[in-house]
């Protein structure tokens, strides 16, 4: 069975999202026969590649949100993250363009080693004072090797805007096709969809499901919400304080 996830690296719910995906298919009976692709979605696709910005400033300016609004949101989610036992810096990271590091995922993914990379990537922009945006290809290019990449083939892609670009803008054309206006948006087996970062059992039951039958694209049951917190073109779903 086939699970991809549509996400952008610059998506906090993404983050989270897949850490709580994994929980559920750590403990499915099956997990060793699901194959976890990963497809392109730019929450950003039109920012210039030089164009970054800190995150706290990014939101106010973009979403007319308060600097005390866009703090408490970050600090809600890093509460949120570190339920999943992530790390998450709220303050001090930066936004910028993630084109380039879809094009490199697709390269990883041709090396089979597209989940070390897309895990290496979130870990730098949320969780390390290092920013994935201001220090230039050299960056990407150390997490590549990181995740097991030969560093020449990593940088060679870089250097070539055009290498895997339509790959890059393919996953984006049939996320719009499936309906997935936000991310993360998991699409197990052309069965099933699950939208947003949704708790561990609504993935284990979906991965139940789309082993057990075959039928047209559905979202999940997702009880009272129709989506689950996500990002999308307006913005991160931010979670209610408790």
């Amino acid at each position: 069975m086939r699970v991809e996830i549509w996400s952008d690296i610059a998506c906090p719910w993404c983050y989270v999202g897949k850490a709580r995906f994994e929980k559920a298919l750590a403990a499915f009976p099956h997990r060793d026969d699901v194959e976890v692709v990963h497809r392109s979605f730019e929450l950003d696709p039109g920012r210039a590649k030089g164009d970054v910005q800190p995150v706290i400033t990014m939101l106010t300016r973009k979403y007319g949100m308060s600097e005390a609004q866009a703090e408490a949101g970050e600090d809600n989610l890093g509460a949120q993250a570190a339920a999943e036992g992530l790390d998450y810096r709220t303050r001090g990271r930066d936004h910028g363009n993630t084109f380039d590091m879809h094009r490199l995922l697709h390269f990883a993914k041709e090396q089979g080693r597209q989940d070390e990379l897309i895990q290496l990537l979130y870990r730098a922009n949320f969780a390390e004072e290092r920013s994935v945006f201001t220090e230039g290809d050299e960056r990407l290019v150390e997490l590549a090797a990181e995740a097991g990449l030969d560093a020449g083939a990593a940088r060679a892609v870089l250097a070539d805007p055009s290498r895997y670009a339509d790959e890059v803008r393919a996953d984006e054309r049939e996320a719009a096709q499936l309906g997935a206006t936000g991310v993360p948006f998991f699409v197990l087996d052309r069965q099933y969809g699950v939208s947003g970062a949704q708790p561990a059992e609504v993935f284990t039951r979906a991965l139940t499901q789309a082993w057990g039958e075959h039928s047209a694209l559905t979202l999940v049951e997702q009880g009272s919400q129709e989506d689950g917190d996500a990002c999308g073109p307006d913005g991160c779903a931010v979670p209610p304080q408790g």
